[in-house]
């Protein structure tokens, strides 16, 4: 029963181990891919404003749309 004991206990850390190496071997590999995609890849600053997009929006159509979303709450509640 003894050596039975110490062939499963060897066999746990041995399984750890690989467990442990593979992980490890993962952590190292998904770091190294980062640093190549921002090396060779960097971000570009997305600009504030999209281009084409005024930002004047006339008062009517602002209180037709606040009109519309009332009645429309006012109705399905």
């Amino acid at each position: 029963m003894t050596e039975q004991m110490a062939s499963g206990i060897e066999l746990m850390f041995a399984g750890m181990g690989i467990v442990f190496l593979f992980l490890t071997m993962l952590v190292v590999a998904i770091n190294i891919m980062s640093a190549l995609v921002q090396r060779f890849f960097p971000e570009i600053p997305i600009s504030k404003t999209i281009p084409g997009i005024t930002t004047d929006i006339d008062k009517s159509v602002v209180a037709a749309i606040t009109a519309a979303v009332h009645q429309y709450r006012k109705k399905h509640n």
